[in-house]
């Protein structure tokens, strides 16, 4: 869909020729300036037609076609987690997205997204070529749950740059918490511990770096035996949260004094993930990043 709107909406030829000049990759506020043009290029492009008629029968078929029902809107991409280059984080994520002309106007801006300032100067610098990235936007219905796990992603790799924005049904996670784990140590490179990251409210906060989590480590070989195995943890400051705002969308508050002071999950919790987090790595044969 993404590649139909930039050919058919005669796009391609315009970010190319912008992306062209050599100079906006030393050149802080060239760079700024192109990405705007860029961005408002796309946004100022219509959807097809067809593009629309199917987004809307869609929506309808999830939501009902009931305006208060929620969706995630996400960018997904299959190259976010390559062995030398990461795009997690480069394109925007919109929560708690009401009605069908705001998940049409957030499906929009994620495309955009996939130009912004960052975006642009980090494929350049890994030497991924701007012509062959392409994007898909996701959407997910939202779903209340007071246990405040998320639905788990993990990207695969591919020589090029795809990318899907994803409408998804969410999980009311600011009613309990969120986060990442890898099934390696981060620091070292240690692939025998499960690293747990959490902290309350939506789990963008962590995954955006905003916010000092709880950690934990599980060491597999002990999880193997079925024994406790967090062999270490760390209570982060939890300062903030993100949860939802009333009639959509959502807001960052201060976390309370109490809960800044008790662990965000518990140790089952916690272990429950670990094994997760194994699964999933066995599945795709190599270590993985996975939000919860």
């Amino acid at each position: 869909a993404y590649k139909e709107f930039l050919d058919k909406g005669g796009i391609n030829a315009y970010i190319n020729d912008q992306l062209s000049d050599e100079t906006i990759y030393t050149d802080v506020n060239k760079l700024m300036e192109v990405g705007k043009n860029i961005r408002d290029k796309i946004m100022d492009t219509p959807f097809q037609e067809d593009f629309e008629v199917e987004l809307k029968s869609q929506w309808e078929r999830v939501s009902g076609g009931s305006d208060t029902f929620t969706f995630a809107v996400r960018s997904s991409a299959t190259a976010e987690d390559l062995p030398d280059a990461s795009f997690a984080g480069q394109q925007e994520t919109y929560l708690n997205v009401m009605g069908y002309d705001d998940l049409k106007q957030k499906v929009h801006l994620v495309f955009a997204s996939l130009f912004t300032d960052r975006a642009i100067s980090y494929r350049h610098d890994r030497g991924f070529e701007h012509s062959k990235v392409q994007l898909c936007a996701t959407c997910q219905k939202m779903v209340r749950s007071e246990t405040g796990a998320t639905a788990t992603t993990a990207a695969s790799s591919t020589s090029k740059v795809q990318l899907c924005a994803t409408c998804q049904k969410m999980v009311r996670s600011e009613t309990g918490a969120a986060g990442v784990m890898f099934s390696l140590d981060t620091e070292s490179g240690f692939r025998d511990v499960v690293f747990v990251t959490s902290a309350y409210g939506l789990g963008e906060t962590v995954v955006g770096g905003t916010v000092n989590p709880d950690e934990w480590y599980v060491f597999k070989p002990t999880m193997a035996e079925g024994k406790e195995a967090i062999i270490a943890r760390t209570m982060g400051s939890k300062q903030i949260k993100m949860v939802y705002k009333a009639g959509g969308g959502s807001e960052t508050i201060p976390t309370s004094e109490d809960d800044q002071k008790k662990w965000s999950a518990t140790d089952k919790e916690v272990s429950d993930l670990a094994e997760m987090a194994v699964k999933i790595e066995k599945h795709y044969g190599r270590p993985m990043d996975i939000e919860w």
